[in-house]
C-alpha cells in the first residue's frame, strides 16, 4: 500500500510511470479475476486506491497545492 506522504516526494514523471504500471496491474489483476485465476480478491481494491492516490498527488502537483 502506497502511503500518499511519499508519493509527495516523488517527480511528476515519477508519478507518471507508477500510474502507468498500477494501470498495468489493475488490468491483469480485472484479466486473472474473469479467467478465475484471481486468488486474492482484495488486491482489486488495494490497487484501485493506489492509483487513487497517486492520481490526486499527482494533480496536487499541477495545481501546485502544498
Amino acid at each position: 500500500m502506497l502511503k500518499a506522504s511519499d508519493l509527495r516526494d516523488k517527480t511528476i514523471d515519477e508519478l507518471k510511470e507508477l500510474e502507468n504500471s498500477l494501470y498495468r496491474e489493475l488490468f491483469e489483476l480485472r484479466m486473472q479475476h474473469v479467467t478465475g485465476q484471481l486468488t486474492n480478491y482484495k488486491l482489486l481494491g488495494q490497487k484501485r486506491k493506489d492509483l487513487a492516490r497517486v492520481k490526486t498527488v499527482l494533480r496536487e502537483k499541477e495545481l501546485k497545492i502544498r
